[in-house]
């Protein structure tokens, strides 16, 4: 009886070596080896991450070959972002963290920053480098009861700040000054490179408003409240939204509102917006057709991408410029 209990006491005790060992794997920082972070090990320079596609265009166009940059976002938006424990891996080299700000991503950063591990890491919320006189105000989602959608109460600000070239300028000229004051030996070629994309974001916009420059029906319903910035740069008139909140198909009442606002004898609203994340929705043709009904001439559906997500294949330093200029040539060819 005494055998087997030392039997059974030295299998326990193995047992509880093993099982001391696995869990100084997983507690002990590389005792199992390194964990793939995916920045490349035969590439110096800063570290950046961005949160979303737009923002990925100005800091690579500014980067160069000085400094390292990686997107997180790509199927899934700002806006509905839910960080992962691969995204916190991520933070843990890295330099710099370019986020929009202005509420759109909300906390997150600070809390894939605090996962990380990575006390170091400096976010920088680049919309908070637009000057307050040149920002829009947020969206009104109340259902105030009466049908009028401007009482007095804050809205806060809007945050689709990338859909301007203009306020994009800005934006590239933060993620410049962030990247010259980590890496001061590189500042000639970060401010280099930052004007020669300034260049081209100027040249967008100049495109833009001649490509738009002799249409008449500039009154338009966007899918959701994203393109305020890009109505500013354009001149055009956003005269109400298809969805309120995305993905929440609009209700009778709200329905009826837009049609009222679109037949109007005087300025008819023609130009009816869907956008490419939301493409099972039939608000937007929904409303078309009833348009045509109430006699509006020739209303249209136009497909305007907010440039909020990317397959990640097609993310290239010149996705932003397409996108946008995408987005023109659509409105320009049903514009009239």
């Amino acid at each position: 009886m005494s055998q087997r209990n030392s039997r059974l006491r030295a299998v326990a005790g193995a047992v509880a070596l093993v099982a001391a060992g696995v869990a100084g794997l997983l507690v002990v920082p590389g005792c199992s080896g390194p964990v793939d972070d995916g920045w490349p090990s035969d590439k110096p320079g800063v570290k950046v991450v961005v949160t979303f596609a737009p923002l990925y265009c100005f800091a690579v166009n500014v980067a160069g070959d000085d400094a390292v940059v990686r997107n997180l976002l790509t199927s899934t938006g700002p806006h509905h972002f839910n960080p992962t424990d691969k995204d916190a891996r991520t933070l843990r080299r890295a330099d710099l963290m370019f986020v929009n700000g202005l509420g759109l991503e909300g906390d997150k950063p600070a809390k894939m920053k605090n996962g990380s591990g990575n006390k170091g890491l400096k976010i920088v919320e680049l919309g908070a480098k637009i000057p307050a006189d040149r920002l829009c105000e947020g969206a009104c989602t109340h259902d105030h009861g009466d049908g009028d959608d401007h009482h007095d109460h804050n809205h806060g600000t809007d945050p689709h700040v990338w859909l301007s070239p203009d306020t994009a300028v800005t934006l590239v000229e933060g993620i410049r000054d962030e990247l010259k004051a980590a890496d001061p030996g590189h500042a000639a070629d970060y401010d280099r490179r930052a004007a020669e994309y300034v260049a081209k974001l100027q040249k967008l916009k100049a495109d833009g408003v001649a490509l738009l420059k002799d249409k008449k029906d500039r009154r338009i319903v966007t899918f959701h409240d994203s393109m305020a910035y890009f109505a500013k740069s354009f001149d055009l008139e956003i005269v109400g939204v298809v969805e309120k909140n995305p993905g929440s198909e609009p209700n009778d009442k709200q329905l009826r509102k837009l049609v009222a606002l679109c037949v109007n004898a005087e300025k008819p609203v023609r130009v009816i917006c869907s956008e490419p994340q939301y493409g099972t929705s039939n608000a937007g043709q929904s409303l078309v057709t009833i348009l045509k009904q109430k006699g509006v001439p020739d209303p249209v559906l136009v497909e305007l991408d907010p440039l909020e997500t990317v397959a990640q294949e097609q993310l290239t330093p010149g996705w932003y410029e397409a996108k946008m200029r995408a987005n023109l040539a659509a409105l320009a060819e049903k514009m009239k």
